[in-house]
């Protein structure tokens, strides 16, 4: 089965609908611990893979890259050449398999190393279903795991979708993918159309191109997937699902002439959201996730044809195979005990609904012909506009959230609890990736890189990077370079020779927030330290590694810069050796770390050990990320003044709190 959605969702011989793809996200260390994982969710009634790649991987770096240090198999797992990629599928026959792959940048090299480990399994290319998320203009905006500039990295989507039309009829090429806008603070409206300007965008370059015959566009249209988020406000994500099914049906037919009802259907698959879940109280995720995802399987008509979703804990940590194993099951619940597949849809007629679906498309519509004037999506990620009003929804959502006016159980109201027993074990209730597992990853990467034929690997490179050059399509020559044993690191080194790399806009413009009576205690603190230093204080925050959730940094930078801060912050991806030399430069009296990909304790240790070589240890280092609270205290160990974790969301207290810091520095230091 494909990821689809829309009226004909296919039914069993007696009348009941065929339930959706089940899937859970699931990778982590190592290609053979990821392996034993996906085939014991398979046993457990898990209908495809969802494979979560680590961030060296999905940024094209190996594991011994400067930039991967601490990284190695943190939030997904580690694909650093063919082998790691035969290892990952070992026993599981991929020509019966539906396989979806979040990779985006790198999209082309992991669909390569996939086909190659399938050709050596003597599976039929033909046969091989599955999905690629390979929407890179939603890493402009949220995720950050880009790598090259705007238009590379569209004809890169162009080859896949153009080779898998002619080479793989089952795949679909293409996942354009709302869910992390959502994530980054998207209201309804910029979900529905910053993710159809993103899928405009690219079916107007694969049009434009050539490289599909206009009597075949039409059916390359209908290979376009989505892949989606669904939140807590349910009618309303009901709704915006309705939209977006019907929004993409006029687009197809107005804007490219799709007369096939088929072709013309919104197929999408879903996570939902993990904004939501809260580190306070974590088993009510448990009712969310089960919420969330009735708002994504009631509806016949916008039904998702796959759904994976997250576990309870994810808030805290990696989930272990026992919370993946729940979120299967209420899955499987939904589906096999309750009768929600034996009737049409049950919205129609409903004057509610219709009304809200018809509100959604009308501004939608609206935000759609704004891009469009702009110059289209492309346009609008270089000009910053849909990054700045991603980072000012998200301002809005967090400053509703600390008002009260968003009432979220267990955090801001009813917030007495009893300590939950899910968290109380050993573990602390989630799984965690041993340090040693990146230095395996090295030693295997070496061994690999003796073992081939540097020659053949080469030649490779060179064809690759003059196929690049070029313009001929990327995916043969990838794969011939998977099977000389390049390696991610290589592809990715090759193809920035030619391309370059780019630096998405951050979004943090102009002070967001106007409430100065919350703010006014804070600013005039800030003042008056201010004085006591003798200039502005000035607060550096820095995401080191890999990691490019860069939501929390960018609100960070955007309330410290309202409370009357002078704020430096460069974006993703930097080195620690690039944030303290940037602390030296900038000559900065704070710095703040945001970590979310459980690479803390490396990449806070490097910048500590980095501060105190070039002696301006003595400035404070606060942290934040999904720290459990074991790490919490390894990290004041380490000299860090303060952590926060997701359960600190007043962030106008974290101000405060970082001004008292400089503030007693200064005080001692005077």
């Amino acid at each position: 089965m494909s990821e689809t959605g829309g009226k004909r969702t296919g039914a069993t011989a007696g009348g009941r609908d065929r339930p959706w793809i089940f899937r859970t996200y699931a990778g982590h260390s190592t290609a053979a611990a990821s392996n034993a994982l996906y085939r014991s969710n398979l046993a457990k009634g898990q209908t495809g893979l969802s494979v979560a790649f680590d961030l060296p991987t999905q940024t094209g770096y190996d594991p011994d890259h400067v930039l991967s240090r601490g990284e190695v198999g943190k939030v997904g797992v580690p694909v650093a050449h063919l082998g790691d990629m035969r290892a990952l599928f070992d026993g599981i026959p991929l020509e019966q398999m539906n396989t979806s792959m979040t990779i985006n940048a790198t999209a082309p090299w992991l669909l390569a190393l996939y086909v190659a480990a399938a050709d050596e399994q003597g599976a039929d290319r033909t046969k091989l279903s599955g999905t690629t998320q390979n929407d890179v203009i939603k890493e402009y905006l949220s995720r950050g795991t880009y790598v090259f500039p705007p238009a590379p990295s569209l004809r890169l989507t162009r080859d896949v979708i153009a080779w898998t039309y002619r080479a793989m009829p089952k795949w679909n090429p293409m996942n354009v993918c709302s869910y992390h806008l959502q994530e980054a603070g998207a209201t309804p409206v910029q979900e529905l159309s910053f993710a159809l300007a993103t899928a405009i965008a690219i079916l107007d370059e694969v049009r434009a191109s050539g490289a599909i015959e206009p009597d075949d566009f039409p059916e390359a249209v209908g290979r376009i997937s989505f892949f989606v988020n669904a939140g807590m406000r349910f009618i309303t994500e009901i709704c915006k699902m309705r939209a977006f099914t019907e929004l993409w049906d006029e687009i197809c037919l107005t804007r490219y002439g799709v007369e096939d009802e088929r072709f013309r259907r919104f197929r999408y698959g879903v996570q939902v959201n993990s904004l939501g879940l809260t580190e306070q109280q974590p088993e009510n995720n448990v009712y969310r996730i089960l919420i969330e995802a009735l708002a994504v399987v009631l509806s016949k008509n916008a039904r998702a044809r796959a759904v994976q979703l997250p576990a309870w804990n994810e808030a805290l940590g990696l989930p272990r195979p026992f919370d993946q194993q729940w979120s299967l099951r209420m899955q499987q619940i939904l589906a096999y005990e309750t009768d929600l597949l034996e009737f049409g849809d049950i919205f129609d007629g409903s004057d509610e609904i219709t009304a809200k679906v018809e509100d959604l498309k009308t501004a939608a519509r609206a935000e759609l012909q704004g891009i469009e004037a702009m110059g289209g999506a492309i346009a609008a990620v270089e000009t910053s506009y849909m990054k700045q009003a991603l980072v000012a929804s998200n301002a809005d959502r967090l400053a509703a959230i600390e008002a009260g006016e968003q009432v979220v159980v267990g955090v801001n109201r009813f917030t007495e609890t009893e300590p939950s027993p899910l968290s109380a074990g050993e573990d602390g209730g989630i799984l965690t990736v041993p340090e040693h597992v990146e230095g395996e990853a090295v030693a295997s990467l070496t061994a690999w890189r003796e073992a081939r034929d540097d020659a053949a690997v080469a030649e490779a490179l060179e064809v690759l990077k003059r196929a690049a050059s070029e313009g001929s399509n990327i995916m043969e020559p990838s794969i011939a370079a998977a099977k000389a044993g390049v390696t991610t690191g290589e592809w990715g080194a090759a193809l920035r020779e030619v391309f370059g790399e780019y630096r998405a806009p951050t979004g943090v413009g102009k002070a967001a927030r106007a409430d100065a009576g919350e703010l006014a205690p804070v600013r005039e603190a800030v003042d008056t330290v201010s004085r006591k230093l003798g200039r502005r204080l000035k607060f550096l925050v820095g995401k080191p590694g890999l990691d490019g959730h860069s939501n929390g940094a960018e609100q960070i930078a955007v309330r410290a810069r309202d409370c009357g801060m002078e704020v430096v912050y460069e974006g993703i991806r930097l080195t620690p050796a690039q944030i303290v030399n940037a602390a030296l430069e900038e000559d900065v009296h704070v710095i703040g770390l945001s970590i979310l990909s459980g690479s803390h304790l490396a990449l806070v240790r490097d910048v500590m050990e980095r501060l105190a070589a070039a002696g301006i240890d003595d400035i404070p280092v606060v942290v934040g990320g999904i720290i459990p609270d074991e790490d919490a205290a390894r990290l004041r160990a380490m000299g860090v003044a303060a952590v926060y974790t997701p359960k600190n969301f007043q962030l106008t207290d974290i101000m405060r709190e970082v001004v008292e810091i400089v503030g007693r520095g200064a005080e001692a230091a005077a």
